[in-house]
């Protein structure tokens, strides 16, 4: 059986009240791939640690693998009988709803998920409350242009604002963006915590920042693996939990992320 790791972040805010705490789990670019019958023991684990929500950056499909998706809907909601489900899409759920000769596939896929109570980001946001922890989740879903090999265009910060609008500064911003080649952007943007996907940990591994390459074959790419942080502001790189085309990992392990908010103060 394949196996992944849980790499538990333990992060703090101004914005969260003293005493008070926040816990989410995060999972990405599952590509059909199943940890036991049903991934029954990747379920386990996400039920044993107890977020108060389950976040997701995309592809979680294979587009070009039909077949990948009974395996991403029957895991995502089942976790959606148990917890509030937020995601945004990855450039595989974004070409295969956008070629003719899948986009009815991927639109069944997508009503069948809403119809079982998860939220699905299309330059969306949504306002929560979690105990006393006022919140604003964002889904950023960039055009295909943005995942181009090897050169894609660049991302401001004022092109996200004219995509997602403004961060409310009052609230605890949480911003879902598949590829984290734009991190910059990310980080000047309002978003205290950016979750990301996309580049499978590099391939080969080199160190807790460094991978070696991308999906769009850029070598030892920015933003590749792990936690960043600027100013207070922090973006976590997974290095997802499948991987697809070449099924190669090299110190490298796949990953569920628990991420643990609290305040400064506590």
């Amino acid at each position: 059986m394949i196996r992944f790791r849980t790499q538990v972040y333990k992060l703090t805010s101004s914005k969260i009240p003293e005493g008070k705490k926040l816990k989410a789990a995060f999972l990405t670019d599952l590509h059909g791939r199943e940890f036991g019958p049903g991934n029954q023991v990747l379920l386990e684990e996400i039920c044993r640690q107890q977020p108060d929500l389950v976040l997701c950056a995309g592809d979680m499909i294979v587009r070009t693998l039909p077949h990948s998706i009974p395996v991403a809907r029957a895991l995502l909601l089942k976790l959606s009988e148990d917890f509030p489900v937020y995601m945004a899409l990855g450039n595989h759920e974004c070409r295969m709803k956008l070629q003719p000769e899948t986009a009815r596939i991927y639109t069944d896929y997508e009503e069948e998920l809403v119809k079982g109570g998860i939220k699905i980001f299309h330059n969306e946001k949504k306002d929560l409350k979690i105990g006393d922890i006022p919140l604003t989740i964002y889904g950023l879903e960039l055009p295909m242009e943005y995942y181009h090999k090897p050169d894609s265009p660049t991302l401001t910060c004022g092109q996200i604002k004219n995509l997602l609008g403004s961060g409310d500064p009052s609230r605890l911003n949480i911003l879902l963006a598949h590829n984290p080649k734009y991190g910059k952007a990310y980080f000047s943007w309002n978003a205290d915590l950016t979750l990301c996907g996309h580049y499978h940990g590099g391939i080969l591994r080199l160190s807790r920042h460094r991978g070696l390459t991308s999906p769009q074959y850029l070598l030892f790419p920015p933003f590749c693996c792990g936690d960043f942080e600027k100013e207070g502001k922090y973006i976590l790189v997974s290095a997802g939990l499948g991987e697809h085309t070449i099924p190669v990992r090299i110190h490298n392990p796949r990953e569920l992320l628990i991420i643990e908010l609290e305040s400064t103060g506590s």
